[in-house]
C-alpha cells in the first residue's frame, strides 16, 4: 500500500519534472499563480500540498489536464495534447501515413 507520504513525493516530483520541461523557474511560476515567490518551491520541497483549486491552476498554468498530470508515462503531455489535436484534422489516408511513421520510430 502506497503511503500518503509517497504519494506527496510522487507529486512534488512529477510538478518539478513538468515545470522544468516548461522552462519556467519555481519563482516565475508561484508569482504567475498568483502565489507568494516560494509557493511552488515549497510544494516541490515537500513542505506543502496545493489545495484542490490551486492543482487545477497548476494544470491550467502547465496547459495539461489533471490526468495528465498524474500520467508518468507521458514525459512531455502538453506536446502529446498539441499533437492530438492536430491528429484530429487528418484525413485517414494521412493518419495512417503518421501512424506508420510512429511505429517505425517506436521500434528503432
Amino acid at each position: 500500500m502506497v503511503s500518503i507520504t509517497d504519494w506527496e513525493e510522487k507529486f512534488a516530483e512529477r510538478l518539478t519534472q513538468l515545470r522544468m520541461k516548461k522552462g519556467v523557474s519555481a519563482r516565475d511560476m508561484s508569482l504567475s499563480l498568483g502565489q507568494n515567490p516560494g509557493y511552488i518551491n515549497n510544494i516541490e520541497n515537500g513542505k506543502a500540498m496545493p489545495s484542490m483549486a490551486c492543482f487545477f491552476y497548476i494544470c491550467e498554468y502547465l496547459n495539461i489536464s489533471p490526468k495528465d498530470f498524474f500520467d508518468t508515462n507521458s514525459k512531455n503531455p502538453e506536446k502529446v495534447n498539441a499533437l492530438i489535436d492536430d491528429l484530429k484534422l487528418l484525413d485517414d489516408t494521412q493518419f495512417d501515413n503518421i501512424a506508420s511513421i510512429v511505429k517505425a520510430l517506436i521500434q528503432k
